[in-house]
């Protein structure tokens, strides 16, 4: 393991050069770490130190005569030791529990405030990843006929959001069927997700041949139609794009421009982040690790909200890789846990 090759002063070294580096940008010098009082070692010691840590992969020599810079691997290092200590400073709670002003049961309208808080608070972009209507359970279902052909789906979660899907039919549907097919829903699919309705129905049809055939049929062309088109993608909410376009002096102008088209492709994004859901701690993406087209000079740090033991879905912050980690890490971690609580708390206070 890493851990079992860096002596305490080495890793004492790495750390100094990595927080020096993201605040300042360019490359540390043993003498500038040496002037920082924070190590007892003589320049010559520093120098060595820092040398062993270039051998191992962990800091880069831009130039000869330059000083050093911490790699991929080195910052991955530098996370790991946040991640492990990850508490959000005592003088940003207040700024987050207090950033829920306005009770809504509108899920969107709290995602959107979440996004907004991740990119205010951190001068970077935040994103929030909103779980597909069709993935979620219901605690109630209604259809309402918004034309001959486009059907507005409200769904209301266990935990008592509201959520809104409009899909289109190829059969015409009048309200009245809507109506029995909601009655039906509800009465034999509580708890249950769409896709799950779905699959039932094309299974349980023939059982309700007499009764419901017809308004079934249509309810199951308007799920088949819909479902098979979107292939139950989730959203994603992005702010604060224009605080990467501000930061043009930590990115290759060509890359940023490329990445700006990349976040255009929302549905490749949401895949991309959606795979890098943590169960149990922020995770954090280091330039290549990303793995997405034009993102080698960024960092994603995310992680997952939710309500009880039921994962909803992803938020995080997009940003250079010299972010200040230190305070982006507990910020997305305190961010998801509010994010999840307030889910809770709004819940409660709707009446179905």
């Amino acid at each position: 393991m890493v851990t079992s090759v860096l002596r305490d002063k080495d890793k004492k070294v790495l750390i100094l050069v990595v927080e020096s580096f993201v605040r300042h940008g360019r490359p540390v010098s043993s003498g500038s770490i040496c002037q920082t009082r924070r190590i007892t070692a003589s320049p010559a010691t520093l120098r060595n130190i820092m040398a062993k840590l270039e051998e191992m992969g962990f800091l880069s020599q831009p130039h000869t005569s330059a000083g050093r810079v911490p790699t991929d691997k080195g910052l991955r290092y530098y996370v790991g030791g946040l991640i492990a200590e990850k508490a959000l400073p005592e003088e940003r709670v207040p700024l987050i529990q207090g950033e829920f002003p306005n009770r809504t049961a509108d899920f969107d309208s709290l995602l959107t405030q979440a996004c907004r808080i991740l990119a205010d608070s951190s001068d970077n972009m935040g994103f929030v990843i909103s779980p597909h209507i069709f993935r979620l359970p219901f605690e109630h279902l209604r259809f309402v006929k918004i034309s001959d052909r486009r059907i507005l789906v409200i769904l209301v979660t266990p935990f008592h959001m509201v959520l809104t899907e409009t899909l289109e039919s190829s059969l015409p549907l009048t309200q009245a069927e809507l109506d029995r097919a909601s009655q039906y829903v509800n009465q034999n699919f509580r708890g249950k997700t769409i896709f799950a309705v779905r699959d039932a129905l094309l299974r349980e049809l023939p059982k309700h041949r007499i009764k419901y055939e017809d308004t079934l049929n249509k309810l199951l062309d308007l799920f088949k139609a819909s479902i098979d088109k979107e292939e139950g993608e989730s959203r994603i909410f992005l702010q604060g794009t224009s605080r990467l376009l501000g930061k043009a002096d930590l990115f290759d102008m060509d890359k940023l421009r490329a990445l700006f088209q990349n976040f255009e492709e929302k549905a490749a994004l949401v895949r991309l982040l959606s795979d890098f859901i943590s169960l149990d701690r922020v995770k954090v993406l280091i330039g290549a690790e990303v793995n997405f087209p034009k993102v080698e000079d960024c960092s994603l740090v995310l992680s997952h909200y939710g309500y009880s033991n039921q994962v909803l879905g992803t938020l995080g912050i997009i940003g250079p890789k010299r972010i200040p980690y230190e305070k982006i890490i507990p910020l997305v971690d305190r961010m998801a846990k509010s994010l999840s609580l307030a889910i809770t708390v709004f819940g409660r206070e709707v009446s179905l």
